[in-house]
């Protein structure tokens, strides 16, 4: 690129000078600057994988800098205007769930079954919902910490339900090439009946999500960190 430049320089019979590898036009000492790469878009680790092993851009030196739970980029090094070529942006595709909002029995069961990995609380979560007796969710009992409601517990039989809280659970959050985090959540319930979670955790999560990331790559990418062709950092 900066060849094509000074070529181009020369063509238009204009002088120019080069100072710590920066091209500039005399006299005004306007820069040429280089250019650098766009990036394209994939959604997968194990493409992000492939595409550097394949060597399909070139055997550079590339930076892989896991930004967050759902995204990763690679970057080159910098050049003399102090830019990188940026070569790819990595965004995981992950369902969405409204934490914070109740939802009816419904709609909260079929969420929990599908956008939740299986485990000993979701199953608990899941028997309380999907018992609970709408004409009496309105009496449940409340101490500010942990509820009771009213629910089905055999074919005749109806108790109070200690509702657990808080609970822990792993939502699909991030990369599907590694393991979903788990966290805990504040779990309640209110009048129609409806039921909410509540992220109680302090985001911890994405630090374990951002270091799942890491290893991952770092495993996938040994032969390449070895020679120092990449770099991951997180």
């Amino acid at each position: 690129m900066e060849k094509d430049a000074l070529q181009y320089l020369v063509d238009l019979n204009k002088e120019y000078e080069v100072v710590d590898g920066r091209t500039f036009i005399d006299p005004d000492l306007r820069e040429v600057r280089q250019e650098t790469a766009s990036p394209f878009g994939i959604s997968t680790l194990s493409g992000l994988v492939d595409y550097i092993q394949s060597e399909f851009d070139g055997d550079d030196t590339v930076m892989v800098q896991v930004v967050s739970p759902k995204k990763v980029r690679v970057l080159g090094q910098m050049n003399a205007n102090k830019e990188r070529d940026k070569f790819v942006n990595v965004e995981a595709i992950v369902p969405d769930f409204d934490y914070g909002r109740f939802h009816d029995m419904e709609d909260f069961n079929i969420k929990l079954q599908s956008l939740f990995l299986p485990g000993p609380d979701r199953a608990v979560i899941l028997q309380v919902v999907g018992n609970v007796k709408e004409e009496d969710v309105r009496s449940y009992g409340d101490n500010g910490v942990s509820q009771s409601v009213v629910a089905s517990t055999g074919i005749a039989n109806v108790e109070n339900i200690l509702v657990p809280n808080p609970v822990e659970l792993a939502p699909y959050r991030t990369f599907t090439e590694v393991e979903q985090p788990k966290s805990l959540f504040v779990f309640r319930m209110q009048d129609g009946p409806r039921a909410a979670l509540f992220e109680a955790d302090g985001g911890a999560w994405k630090n374990h999500a951002i270091k799942g990331i890491e290893s991952y790559l770092k495993d996938k990418l040994s032969t390449d960190i070895e020679n120092g062709r990449v770099h991951v950092i997180a």
